[in-house]
């Protein structure tokens, strides 16, 4: 069976907000007509219970319910931390 929680990885680039980041997700697409690959960015914001994350840690994050507003993504792992 196919799982249907939808997972992106990306790196954190705002966490000053209370159990909130926000995650940055870059992907490649190629453009329809011309072929060539261009690259589009998305910003989530995630829900971090733990406070765990920092600026520049690479992070995994799970579709969720909705949270708040905005929020509708969870932190799921901490892939790296960021160099400090």
């Amino acid at each position: 069976m196919r799982e249907r929680t939808k997972r992106r990885e990306g790196t954190v680039v705002s966490a000053k907000m209370a159990k909130t980041v926000v995650v940055q997700v870059d992907r490649l697409v190629e453009h329809p007509l011309y072929g060539k690959r261009l690259r589009r960015i998305n910003h989530f914001m995630a829900h971090d219970e733990k406070g765990q994350c920092r600026e520049g840690d690479r992070v995994l994050i799970i579709e969720s319910r909705p949270l708040s507003r905005h929020k509708r993504w969870r932190v799921s792992r901490v892939l790296r931390k960021a160099a400090q």
